[in-house]
């Protein structure tokens, strides 16, 4: 397959990396190479079986614009953009493109917000969640520990959640969901060796995207496909 990855910093330099080990062919641009979107166009993306996102929240909304105005199929794996995500969907399905997006792509991270729904369902606990990044992440609280609060609120909307964000060196990403009784204290934690495990799980969600009809998923709906 050919993928085309946009943004290549920490995470996005791996993606190619972790793509090229799995046999595909692969094109790469820094975010200063393609300004606005502008390098999108439909010479670029013949051929591409899909593009790979890891860029920054205003540059991911201006990729996806154009890659699904142009019918095409993107993974993005940028995060601090969903209040666009209604905008983005609609422009998918007017032009028949496909769109998978993901707070987090690590496998463990998936089973984390599993165990996390089996914890949200026990009576008598109060939750808070704690997030530690790099300090070059823009976003926070992370995509990751927003979606720990949702999958928490959906078994208990009336939970009063903390989320406590931290930006230490290069930390790679660090989530711990805890929960206190009068009795007892439960916690779960997901602590990334390395980006590793998040790159390939993005390349593996583009290797599924590129064999399914238009349409648009979150990434935590399909990653027991892969």
């Amino acid at each position: 397959m050919l993928f085309l990855v946009l943004g290549m910093g920490k995470t996005g330099s791996l993606v190619a990396e972790v793509a090229r080990e799995r046999g595909h062919s692969v094109r790469a641009m820094d975010i200063n190479e393609n300004s606005g979107a502008a390098a999108l166009t439909p010479p670029t993306l013949a051929g591409v079986d899909a593009v790979i996102d890891f860029t920054n929240p205003e540059a991911a909304v201006e990729n996806m614009r154009a890659v699904l105005s142009l019918g095409c199929r993107i993974v993005v794996g940028s995060t601090g953009w969903y209040a666009q995500l209604d905008a983005m969907k609609a422009i998918a399905e007017r032009r028949n493109a496909s769109l998978l997006y993901g707070t987090n792509f690590s496998i463990g991270v998936q089973k984390l917000f599993r165990l996390t729904a089996d914890l949200a369902r026990l009576d008598d606990y109060k939750f808070s969640i704690i997030e530690t990044h790099h300090t070059t992440k823009l976003d926070a609280p992370s995509g990751t520990a927003i979606t720990l609060k949702q999958i928490i609120e959906a078994v208990r909307p009336d939970a009063d959640i903390e989320i406590a964000s931290h930006r230490v060196g290069d930390a790679k990403g660090e989530h711990a969901v805890t929960a206190v009784s009068d009795c007892d204290v439960i916690e779960l934690r997901y602590n990334a060796f390395s980006r590793r495990g998040f790159a390939l799980g993005a390349v593996r969600a583009a290797e599924w995207l590129a064999h399914q009809p238009p349409g648009v998923w979150d990434f935590r709906e399909i990653s027991d496909q892969l």
